[in-house]
């Protein structure tokens, strides 16, 4: 039995599975499924975040490299690398590394929780305009993106600007590491700010607007679309054989919508993780503050999407540095969980704003901050709890409501993955905010799934991704049906949380600005 050069075996077995790699804020993971959606090897490396200052979180590019090696090297180990037809990337969104001529890194890469940009966002909205940078890009300003952070080193490090020969996302720098070559997805582009969702290429009017030329940054292709395939240099560090396909990913939003199957305007993904992320399918490029327009994984049409920063990053906050609780505890929080479970909506008159990182959709407040009103000696650690649940669940809401009014958005099912999805609390509280009935996915690590579904496509396991995720996609492990009477309380208590960020936003603003001073 013989390699051939594309990394399929000839003889008896053929290449039949492919890889999904996701390369998160935390973590690199690598799962190896077959054509019909099922898990056959996973590999997981964890990665450190760094935060050098308050307002920056930053990570070496070659720890993702690192990272990368060990979790494919658990599934190489596991199952036979032949096998493997191709593989494709998901990862975190609007970071970024510096690359010099030589594709090194010239610093630490700046994180989508970054925000030391928060100043240059003035200047860009004044130079581009609110208008067209969201006509272009699909995007509000914001702090997140490459865009105002590529401003930020023109000002703060002139010199890295200047020898930065590739601006590069996460997947580009992976698929350079990889193959030899820097090339990238759409959807791994569009999250940066720099890209024509509409074209589907970078936009020179907004890579003029912080001082580089498209040709400072990779080349983006279609999901799906080949990159390059496994060197042997790669090859070596990771086991994967030399010649496997490299397919074209996506940022790990629009990814694990696709591994949900979330390709219909009624079926939307909701991924309960560090961050908050909820979208819906649109087949045109919709536009409105209340939302992010996305290109979808699929490499047709659009995504509207909702971000919130604090998800279970703030319960994390709440758990460890509050409560000194390990949220893995299984024990702990339990307790904790029925503590909460038993109170009524509301909290018994605790509401709670969860913009920890600030404001995203639809306020685009990078100064805002979160807020626990109606505090007092009646209140314990489960109220608090079940409080931040509803905040976040409430912000769904508040965003759902808006998606309906300006898109005419009618959203059927959620489709929930990620951490804290597992919680029969998050999900039954999401279900009673939104109105909308809930499916937990039995898709543990939807972003890796959604990009096996691009290799699958990539690599001709499938006629195409929308077929890869028909035929790959798990399902639900339960439903959450919303409850009437929870429903109703809820609905009264949004007419409230709806004003809340309006009535404190300059009370909190004058806070952070006394805190800074």
């Amino acid at each position: 039995m013989s390699i051939t050069p594309s990394g399929s075996l000839t003889g008896a077995m053929r290449a039949d599975l492919v890889l999904g790699i996701d390369l998160s804020t935390t973590a690199a993971k690598a799962v190896a499924f077959d054509a019909r959606g099922r898990l056959h090897a996973a590999g997981r490396a964890p990665l450190s975040l760094a935060r050098p200052a308050p307002d920056r979180f930053e990570q070496d590019p070659r720890d993702w490299w690192g990272a990368l090696c060990r979790a494919v090297a658990d599934v190489t180990a596991a199952v036979d690398p032949g096998r493997i037809a191709g593989l494709a990337i998901a990862h975190q969104r609007e970071t970024f590394a510096c690359l010099d001529a030589d594709g090194a890194p010239l610093r630490p890469a700046m994180l989508w929780l970054d925000g030391r940009a928060r100043g240059q966002l003035g200047a860009l909205v004044r130079r581009i305009g609110e208008g067209r940078l969201r006509a272009l890009s699909g995007k509000a300003a914001d702090f997140g993106p490459a865009l105002p952070k590529i401003a930020w080193l023109a000002e703060e490090e002139p010199e890295t600007h200047r020898r930065t020969a590739l601006f590069c996302d996460v997947q580009a720098y992976l698929v350079l590491a990889l193959t030899g070559r820097a090339r990238t997805s759409w959807a791994s582009a569009d999250p940066l700010a720099l890209f024509d969702i509409v074209a589907h290429r970078w936009s020179e009017e907004l890579c003029g607007a912080v001082g580089v030329t498209p040709d400072r940054l990779p080349e983006a292709l279609p999901p799906g679309a080949p990159l390059g395939v496994v060197s042997a240099a790669a090859a070596a560090a990771t086991g994967l054989c030399a010649g496997t396909p490299v397919l074209a990913g996506g940022g790990d939003g629009q990814v694990a919508g696709l591994g949900v199957d979330a390709l219909d305007p009624r079926r939307a993904y909701l991924n309960l993780g560090t961050a908050v992320v909820f979208g819906v399918f649109s087949p045109e490029p919709r536009q409105d503050p209340a939302w992010r327009t996305m290109i979808s994984a699929s490499g047709r049409g659009y995504v509207l999407e909702s971000s919130l920063r604090s998800g279970a990053l703030l319960s994390d906050w709440y758990l460890r540095r509050q409560l000194g609780v390990d949220p893995r505890d299984r024990a702990a929080m339990a307790a904790i969980e029925a503590e909460a479970a038993s109170l009524p909506p509301g909290s018994e008159g605790l509401l709670l704003l969860p913009y920890w990182e600030g404001a995203m959709n639809p306020y685009w407040d990078p100064d805002a901050r979160g807020a626990i009103l109606g505090l007092s000696d009646a209140h314990g650690r489960g109220h608090v709890y079940r409080a931040l649940i509803e905040g976040v669940a409430l912000e769904q809401a508040l965003v759902l409501d808006l998606m309906r009014g300006a898109a005419g958005v009618e959203v059927a099912e959620l489709a929930a993955v990620g951490g804290v999805a597992e919680s029969d609390l998050w999900c039954a509280v999401m279900a009673d905010a939104t109105g909308v009935a809930l499916k937990r996915s039995e898709t543990v690590e939807a972003a890796c799934l959604g990009a096996a579904m691009c290799a699958a496509a990539g690599a001709g396991l499938a006629g195409s991704i929308e077929a890869a995720a028909k035929a790959m996609r798990g399902a639900a492990t339960a439903t959450f049906q919303p409850d009437p009477e929870r429903r109703r309380r809820y609905a009264a208590l949004l007419g409230i949380y709806r004003d809340m960020y309006p009535q404190l936003s300059g009370l909190l603003r004058r806070l952070s600005a006394f805190a800074k001073a």
